[in-house]
């Protein structure tokens, strides 16, 4: 097949367009920022029509990426990955192009869903500042304030969007569905949990944490962990993720028209405590720092099942945190965010 791939030059576009290379697919690159064998346009401002003509999937990987560090940063976020995503659409419905692979991610679902011994299922209420400053961490039920325990959450788990990047990431999706319906076309929406690997972007506030902890050690610093490092996350290796996308890339034309949303995970919980220690022990870097630092804004626990993927797609991470995270250790990564 002939796959447009936008943010073909970044950290996961870069791994797609390999990966999709070595399974014999067409791949035709798009970068904001240009590269090697790229062609450099901006979705928000270039015209698109003339690399759409006879494609048969788009592969959308551009975007501004991280969680933003203030609310200076919503319009840049709307600006790249809204605007950007809604020019490409336009651009695809013009030429006759049905199929969508987007990437998404978990930030969708903001701190996820937890359960209450008394009131079951229920989404976490917003962390207290006396809870925070005697050091509890976890939320506590929105109907009786009692403790509350997490749990993998599905793909039907309803948005609650904490951040400005996870507001675009929202916006992306409704955009796309609301391009299904109107052109009768098809989209994965892939929900990325914490991608890492060779090729991270390195030094940058919107780096994610497993980048931050790695270029702490690089300096001879020890990773700062915030609160007490027991938050859940899901590290999965880019290398996984640009293995979802080429399956999605493959089947996307046999779904049914509209939004298709899937987790791509790795399956195994992991805390960010642990992560720093791996990190620091396969480095040979100073063991990290627990600080007690907390954000009121901050996810505790998020974590999504990965089972509609394996169900559906065909798509089960074979890299373990435990074994990638050990080899993120002495991986390269990139000096410029990109």
């Amino acid at each position: 097949m002939k796959v447009l791939l936008t943010g073909a030059a970044g950290f996961i576009g870069s791994r797609i367009a390999l990966a999709a290379a070595e399974r014999g697919h067409d791949v035709v690159g798009l970068d904001a920022r240009g590269g090697d064998g790229v062609h450099t346009l901006d979705l928000r401002t270039d015209p698109l029509d003339a690399v759409l003509g006879d494609v048969d999937v788009v592969c959308h990987q551009a975007a501004m990426v991280g969680n933003g560090v203030d609310a200076q940063d919503l319009p840049g976020y709307a600006a790249h990955n809204d605007v950007g995503t809604a020019e490409l659409l336009a651009a695809m419905a013009r030429a006759g192009v049905k199929d969508l692979v987007l990437a998404s991610s978990m930030v969708v679902y903001g701190d996820g869903r937890y359960d209450c011994p008394e009131h079951g299922d229920v989404p976490p209420a917003p962390r207290r500042e006396d809870d925070l400053a005697a050091g509890w961490f976890d939320p506590r039920c929105p109907v009786c304030g009692g403790d509350v325990t997490w749990r993998r959450i599905g793909e039907d788990t309803p948005f609650r969007p904490r951040t400005g990047y996870a507001a675009s990431k929202v916006a992306q999706e409704h955009f796309a569905d609301a391009w299904c319906t109107l052109e009768g076309a098809r989209t994965i929406a892939l929900r990325y949990h914490n991608v890492y690997g060779p090729g991270m972007p390195a030094d940058t506030p919107y780096s994610g944490v497993a980048a931050i902890f790695r270029s702490a050690l690089a300096r001879g610093e020890a990773p700062r962990v915030f609160e007490d490092g027991a938050q859940v996350r899901d590290f999965v290796h880019v290398d996984d993720v640009a293995q979802a996308n080429v399956l999605s890339i493959e089947q996307v034309a046999d779904h049914p028209s509209g939004v298709t949303p899937y987790n791509v995970a790795s399956g195994h919980p992991f805390t960010i405590g642990r992560m720093a220690e791996v990190l620091a022990e396969a480095g040979g870097g100073p063991a990290p720092v627990v600080t007690g630092d907390y954000r009121a804004f901050d996810v505790r626990h998020v974590l999504a099942s990965p089972d509609a993927a394996a169900e559906r797609l065909g798509f089960r991470a074979s890299v373990h945190p435990e074994d990638g995270l050990a080899r993120l250790a002495t991986d390269p990564l990139r000096t410029r965010w990109e």
